[in-house]
């Protein structure tokens, strides 16, 4: 078999392949469940160890809230006991020291409350208040990062995929141009070369499809791990138009305007307010314990001894009239007075003090950050626009040239390696076009994220 022929039939093969492959991935993709934005950003959160690791936290928090709240009101505890005595012991009824053997039961109520703490207890709910608060807002924090993360990648598996068209609309557009330099070759028109430098092209860009799918593929895998779906299933997002996906000005996106909001709005910053008040409200529950407490507390008790008898009668005294008539009551007004106990309550209120220089720090901290992060996203979005208005134009410009080259060609005005010249130059302006754009709609969401919507397409 001669060279050719034989070049031919290895091309007519790989083509059957990669067509086969273009038709199997549309059809499992069309079966396949679609996933748009929202519905991906909603699994992620469902799904995510983050946002359940925070939901506990949160949790955490509530039930500290309440805890501090139930040491506002009085204690109250139960006790009986019931049981023999042997040998020298105390009448549980007389309070006399006795040898007899005797059977006794008592019971008991006792209990308390804080009457003056110096506001302990009042600011321990507040700050117990401010830090379950700021737990929520940190889910909501975790939340807005998972969906900026998703957003990423499903903005990767959109691009990728549309680079993959793109490439497979050049196959489309290559074996055109072959069937009819074929025929041409065929009737004389044209040398053999003409063929077999686009049999060359040919593969050259079926080798581009398998790599934009290769590199499609990949991006839905990693979009999967983001989720945690199972990289098995079959798996297809929504294609939005990209022309469609809303955007809001660049006039209202300027950075000083956008970085106001963000304070107001972003998780992090309502956070690091929270806890700077939780911090405030600790260094005076910790300033309490330095000063005297009032507390009043009360008892209430009775007892029952199986050999009480009436020294009257001399009839052994019956259960519930020993109950009723050994009925005793005590309230109490206490004061505590804090001495010396190690340094311990000085030492937690210099630490209190200290946790709140350190919230108000990192609170500057990531105030600093929001903004310089906010200006750089800003500056990205002109590069980002600049990029994209110039590719646009190189497309244009290379869609003319290429279009002008094809004319040339088909009257025998220009060989086939200034055509291949000419159309690889508008796929690359093409496939940087779509790089550029995406480039640009991610950049604006991400300064729209900032304002503290959300990452919406």
């Amino acid at each position: 078999m001669k060279p050719f022929p034989l070049f031919c039939c290895i091309m007519r093969v790989l083509l059957t392949l990669i067509s086969a492959t273009i038709i199997v991935s549309a059809t499992a993709q069309t079966n396949a469940e679609k996933w748009d934005l929202r519905k991906c950003v909603e699994y992620a959160v469902k799904n995510n160890i983050s946002v359940k690791q925070a939901d506990v936290q949160a949790r955490l928090s509530a039930l500290q809230m309440k805890q501090a709240k139930m040491f506002q009101y009085p204690t109250a505890s139960f006790n009986t006991n019931l049981g023999p005595q042997f040998g020298r012991s105390i009448d549980p009824t007389t309070n006399i020291f006795t040898n007899t053997e005797l059977f006794a039961q008592s019971y008991g109520v006792q209990g308390g409350i804080q009457v003056f703490n110096w506001g302990r207890i009042k600011n321990n709910i507040a700050a117990a208040e401010f830090s379950a608060k700021a737990a929520l807002v940190d889910v909501e924090k975790v939340t807005n990062d998972i969906s900026l993360n998703v957003a990423t990648f499903y903005l990767q598996v959109l691009a990728s995929k549309e680079q993959m068209n793109i490439a497979s609309v050049q196959i489309a557009q290559t074996k055109s141009q072959l069937e009819i330099t074929r025929k041409r070759v065929e009737a004389g028109a044209l040398p053999e070369l003409n063929a077999i430098e686009l049999e060359a092209r040919l593969a050259n860009d079926s080798s581009n499809y398998i790599n934009a799918q290769s590199t499609f593929q990949q991006n839905v895998l990693t979009l999967k791990g983001v989720l945690n779906v199972d990289a098995a299933l079959p798996f297809e997002v929504e294609t939005p138009s990209i022309e469609k996906i809303p955007l809001e000005t660049l006039a209202d996106l300027q950075p000083e305007s956008v970085f106001q909001m963000a304070l107001n709005n972003l998780p992090t910053q309502k956070s690091n307010l929270l806890k700077v008040k939780a911090a405030e409200k600790n260094i005076l529950v910790n300033k309490a314990t330095l000063y005297p407490t009032i507390s009043s507390n009360y008892s209430l008790g009775t007892t029952y001894n199986n050999k009480d008898v009436n020294f009257i009668t001399g009839v052994k005294t019956p259960y519930f009239d020993q109950i009723n008539r050994n009925f005793r009551q005590n309230l109490g007004i206490g004061v505590s007075v804090p001495i010396f106990n190690s340094g311990q309550n000085r030492i937690n209120y210099e630490q209190s003090k200290l946790n709140l220089t350190s919230a108000k720090v990192q609170e500057e901290q990531d105030n600093q950050k929001l903004k310089q992060d906010i200006y750089t996203a800003y500056n990205n979005v002109i590069n980002a626009t600049q990029k994209f208005n110039a590719s646009k134009k190189s497309v244009e410009s290379s869609q003319k040239a290429y279009d002008f080259a094809l004319k040339r060609y088909e009257v025998g005005l220009l060989n086939t390696l200034d055509l291949i010249t000419n159309q690889n130059n508008l796929l690359t302006a093409k496939l940087q076009l779509i790089a550029n754009q995406f480039d640009y709609v991610f950049r604006m969401k991400l300064l729209e994220f900032y304002k503290g919507n959300g990452m919406k397409l």
